[in-house]
Order: structure tokens, then C-alpha cells, then sequence
């Protein structure tokens, strides 16, 4: 009798597994399309200053046919990188004091894989290389010489990146040798730009022509993960433009992510690493830096130190500027 008893109760558990479970399967399966389905419509691009409209145009191309994060945040600031009339990114960027236009960039995906390039000479895409480097090396940063030995060895065509107009510009300077850069004008030394597509994933890219006039072999915060860029696809993406140093103390782009991570919206997250700023540097009134920012929402956001910071944004109703708010007048 006990034997029996226990082969009925072994039936009935089965019985029930195979008439409860396909509905368990189900109910999961219904629960990840939901899931799939719940960013349609929420593709974003954002980037820094008024370039930053032509270059979400390039991004939104792919984002809207349902690409990828990654291949629009790089198309999106390789325009801005090939505008010969950009003195701050790419071809045509303002030479260090040698007269030599160096470029740094980086590039960092939904998985958490990143590539960059620094003082890298003669190659007008080095946003290229920077994905380049993250996806057939395993490194994370190539700089100077092997940097441009590595793009010369993938394909890319060395090029002369000083302009008429930029050597006019670095031949004046050379008069005086005095440099104080204009705030919003010849501070804004980067294209940062960060994405979200219709899968929910993120990516962002950052490149730079760096400081005008600078000391040869000067790095700024754009090729470094951390400072001018980060992304976890859990939480967010920022990026960081201005005065590359002030970013790098502060691990600029980073402490914005973390500040979302812990329930700050991006708008506060910027204001917040801004203020940080605001409080350790010595003298904040000839600095610009400003942050901006998206989450896994899709919410967006930035913030700057000074007034004349803004940053264009592209989503299903259009491209515009957006003038960031800020801690100082």
C-alpha cells in the first residue's frame, strides 16, 4: 500500500510539472519579449556642443533603421573628425606648440569592451582605430608612434591633418607664445557622444584634437576610459568636454555612471561631478568642463561649470540644441 501511495504521488507531481511548467515557460518567455519590446521608440543620441547636430544626424541613420549603439556613436563623430573647419577635433585641429596635430580618442561598447588611441599623428579617423585597437587587440590604449604603425597596418592612409588655416592660426600664436584659452570658444576641445538603441544597449565615443597649442606629447582626458568616457550598460553612459585635466582628477565621466547607479538622474549626476570639480580646483573661473549624460531609461542630461555649454540631442522627434544648465555665473 505504501508503495502505491508513493506511485500515485510520484504521477501527480509530474502531472503537475507537465501541465504548470509550459505555463511557467510561457509566462518567462512573454516576460522577455516585454522586456525586448520596452525600449522600441527609445533610441537617443547625444553629443557635446553645436557639431554635435551634424554628427547625431550620421548616428541617427543607424539608429533608427534599429542599428547598434556602437556603429552610430562611430559614424556619428567621424563627421565631426573629418570637418575640415573643426579647429578642436580631427582634420583641422589647432597643432600643439611644434606645429604637429596629435589626436586622441576612445570608444567603449555595451559589454564593457574599450579601445583608444593617443597623440596619434596623421590619420583623420582615429575613433576608427580606437574600435580598431578594442576589437583585434588585447589591449585597451595605443599611443604615438605604434599607435600610427598599428593604423598604417590596418589600412588606414597616413594624411597631412594640419589645415591653411590652422597653421595660420599656430604661425600668430608663435608671435607671442601666450595662450589663454577663450571659455566656450576655444575651450571645448571634443566631440563626446553616448547612445542608447533599440535594444536598450549603450555605447559612447570620444575624440579630440586636444588643447590648442599644447605641449607636445600633452594627453588629455578623451582617450582615457574613466575620464572622458564610460559606459555600463547596467546603469549609463557619460562623456566629458573642457579642460582634460580637471576630468581626469576627478574620473569625470566615471563618477557620473556611479552617481546614476546609486538613483541620481543624469542631469544630477553631471551637476554633481561638476560641483565636485567646482570644490577641489584652485581656480575654477578660466575652466570649462561639462558633462552629459544618459541612462538605461533613456533619460538624458548635462551640466557645466559655466554658462555657453550645450549639447545636441536626437531622438524620434527630431534633432536640437539643448543649453545645458551650470554652477557658476
Amino acid at each position: 500500500m505504501s508503495s502505491r501511495r508513493k506511485f500515485i504521488k510520484l504521477f501527480s507531481s509530474a502531472a503537475l510539472a507537465g501541465s504548470v511548467f509550459p505555463q511557467i515557460l510561457q509566462a518567462s518567455a512573454k516576460k522577455v519579449a516585454a522586456g525586448q519590446k520596452s525600449f522600441a521608440g527609445k533610441a537617443k543620441v547625444i553629443s557635446t556642443w553645436n557639431h554635435g547636430l551634424a554628427a547625431n544626424e550620421a548616428a541617427w541613420k543607424i539608429l533608427s533603421s534599429g542599428g547598434r549603439a556602437l556603429d552610430a556613436v562611430e559614424k556619428g563623430v567621424m563627421v565631426t573628425e573629418a570637418d575640415p573647419d573643426n579647429t578642436s577635433v580631427g582634420l583641422g585641429g589647432y597643432p600643439d606648440r611644434d606645429g604637429n596635430v596629435t589626436l586622441d580618442a576612445c570608444i567603449m561598447n555595451e559589454n564593457g569592451e574599450c579601445g583608444s588611441v593617443a597623440f596619434l599623428q596623421h590619420i583623420v579617423h582615429p575613433i576608427a582605430v580606437a574600435r580598431m585597437v578594442m576589437e583585434k587587440t588585447p589591449h585597451v590604449m595605443i599611443v604615438g608612434e605604434g599607435a600610427l604603425q598599428f593604423a598604417l597596418a590596418n589600412g588606414f592612409k597616413k594624411e597631412n591633418l594640419l589645415t591653411p588655416n590652422s597653421e595660420k592660426a599656430w604661425k600668430e600664436w608663435l608671435k607671442s607664445g601666450n595662450y589663454k584659452p577663450v571659455i566656450n570658444i576655444e575651450n571645448h576641445d571634443t566631440i563626446g557622444m553616448v547612445a542608447i538603441d533599440e535594444k536598450g544597449n549603450l555605447s559612447g565615443a570620444c575624440t579630440t584634437s586636444g588643447l590648442a597649442f599644447k605641449m607636445h606629447g600633452r594627453v588629455g582626458d578623451s582617450p582615457i576610459i574613466g575620464a572622458g568616457l564610460y559606459v555600463d550598460n547596467e546603469v549609463g553612459a557619460a562623456t566629458a568636454t573642457g579642460l582634460g585635466e580637471t576630468v581626469i582628477r576627478q574620473c569625470g565621466s566615471f563618477l557620473v555612471v556611479e552617481l546614476m547607479r546609486n538613483g541620481m538622474s543624469p542631469k544630477d549626476a553631471c551637476k554633481t561631478a561638476v560641483e565636485r570639480i567646482v570644490k577641489q580646483e584652485k581656480n575654477i573661473n578660466d575652466i570649462q568642463v561639462g558633462f552629459i549624460a544618459i541612462n538605461k531609461n533613456g533619460e538624458t542630461g548635462g551640466y557645466a561649470i559655466h554658462p555657453g555649454f550645450n549639447y545636441a540631442l536626437h531622438d524620434k522627434d527630431g534633432n536640437r540644441m539643448i543649453d545645458s544648465d551650470f554652477t557658476r555665473r
